[in-house]
C-alpha cells in the first residue's frame, strides 16, 4: 500500500500481516480522493476503523489540516503511528486506540469534521450504529439550514464517507 499523491506521494506504508485489516486498494483510494479533493485542503478528517491509516494519511498528504485515526486493535494502531512518522505527517495526526463508539463520544464537543471515513468490519452492523450517531452529532461540520451547506454520503463496497461540502448561495 502506498500514498498516491501529495507531500508523501509514492511512500510505501506498512500494513498488518493477516486478515485483521483490509487496506483500501489504490484504485478505490484514487477514486475517493478525486471526488473530495476540491474541499480537502485545510479540512478536518476522521478515519474510523483506521486499520493501517492509509485513508487518513492520504488525506493529510493531500492537504488536510488534521486527521484523527480511530482503531481498537493496538497492533494496527502501532502501524498507523509508524506510518505517520515515516510520512512525516505525525504532527497532524491524532491516534485513538479504542472502540469507535467510545471515541465518538469522547470527541463530541471537542472536534468538528469536514470528512468522516469508515470501513468497518464486515457483518457486524457497526456502520448503522455509527451513521445513526453521526446523524445527531456535533462532530459533523455545519449549520446546513442557515448556510446552504449539504452533506453527501459515498458508499463503495462496505466503506463509507460522510463529506461536508461548502457551496456558495
Amino acid at each position: 500500500m502506498r500514498v498516491i499523491a501529495g507531500s508523501a506521494k509514492r511512500l510505501q506504508l506498512k500494513t498488518l500481516e493477516g486478515m485483521d485489516t483490509r487496506p483500501t486498494t489504490d484504485r478505490i483510494k484514487e477514486t475517493l480522493f478525486n471526488m473530495i479533493s476540491p474541499g480537502l485542503f485545510d479540512s478536518m478528517f476522521l478515519d474510523l476503523f483506521a486499520g493501517s491509516g492509509g485513508i487518513g494519511i492520504e488525506a493529510l498528504s493531500r492537504g488536510a489540516k488534521e486527521a484523527v485515526f480511530v482503531e481498537q486493535n493496538s497492533k494496527a494502531m502501532a502501524c498507523v503511528r509508524d506510518n505517520l512518522k515515516y510520512t512525516k505527517l505525525d504532527r497532524k495526526g491524532i491516534t485513538l486506540t479504542k472502540d469507535v463508539m467510545t471515541a465518538l463520544y469522547q470527541l463530541e464537543g471537542e472536534k468538528v469534521f469536514d470528512y468522516i471515513f469508515m470501513d468497518p468490519p464486515y457483518h457486524m452492523g457497526l456502520e448503522r450504529r455509527v451513521m445513526e450517531y453521526l446523524s445527531e452529532s456535533s462532530l459533523v461540520y455545519g449549520d446546513h439550514h442557515r448556510s446552504g451547506e449539504r452533506d453527501r454520503f459515498f458508499l463503495s463496497g462496505r466503506s463509507w464517507l460522510l463529506s461536508h461540502q461548502r457551496k456558495s448561495l
